[in-house]
């Protein structure tokens, strides 16, 4: 990021210390969800865990890449300095730098995108109160480029405030969808989102039902148009999304094997 155009707190974000630190807790909450199978060994699962203070050397990460030639692998061999090589055996076991990567990728984004939400307010504030304030300010319209009838600064600003509190409620950083539906509903309602697979020529799955809060309603030419943020799922839910999306990606539009199956 540009120095003089960035801020300390998203700075934070994206740099070097922030990413290393989300790589340790993804490695380290993963190891914990091995050893609840019985994948791993609980023991070493718990030893990942007293790095949790630890503040990563970005330099030493940098000279150890400079020889595997392998950001994560370099990461990986820097943990295994704090918390032992016996320890650290099973990190990482079962996954790929993808794993890591993409999700580190996510959580930055979100935070990232709560600061800016966060400022979004602070200009819906100041929109409030300048369409408050100049609500009595005449000034002249536009039509095309030219005058037309008086309008007011005030309901100028409640025009741009309008646009921006439309788009601000619309935030589904966390996660989600947005959906059509026949008649409004009201915001924090909590309905169950069903979802099929649908094939050409067998027709559809067996539905798959996922609890959601509705985070915003707004019309939408004859419709509803809704905004969900899914909530989180019991171990059978989990179980059915897991198998859900292995086949959306392991077979093709008509139902059939797909000639790779990338899970293995």
């Amino acid at each position: 990021m540009i120095p003089r155009y960035s801020r300390p707190e998203m700075v934070a974000i994206w740099s070097p210390e922030t990413r290393f630190r989300i790589w340790y807790e993804i490695e380290a909450h993963a190891c914990d969800a091995q050893a609840a199978l019985g994948v791993i060994p609980k023991a070493n699962a718990k030893a990942v865990w007293r790095a949790k203070d630890v503040e990563f050397d970005v330099a030493r990460i940098d000279e150890i890449e400079a020889v595997t030639k392998h950001d994560v692998i370099a990461f990986l061999t820097h943990l295994a300095e704090h918390i032992g090589a016996d320890d650290a055996r099973f990190v990482h076991q079962g996954m790929t730098s993808s794993d890591v990567l993409d999700t580190t990728l996510n959580v930055q984004l979100v935070r990232a995108a709560d600061i800016l939400l966060a400022d979004l307010d602070r200009v819906l504030a100041a929109l409030k109160a300048r369409a408050h304030e100049h609500k009595d300010t005449v000034r002249i319209g536009r039509s095309h480029g030219i005058h037309a009838e008086p309008t007011t600064m005030g309901l100028t600003f409640a025009r741009f405030y309008a646009e921006m509190a439309r788009g601000r409620t619309r935030n589904l950083s966390r996660g989600g969808l947005c959906a059509v539906v026949g008649a409004a509903v009201p915001r924090g309602a909590v309905v169950d989102v069903s979802i099929s697979l649908v094939f050409s020529a067998e027709g559809e799955s067996e539905p798959l039902t996922l609890p959601a809060r509705v985070v915003w309603c707004t019309s939408f030419s004859d419709a509803e148009q809704v905004g969900l943020s899914f909530l989180p799922l019991d171990p059978t839910q989990a179980a059915y999304l897991d198998m859900f999306i292995r086949y959306l990606v392991t077979h093709d539009d008509d139902g059939g094997p797909a000639s790779d199956d990338p899970f293995g």
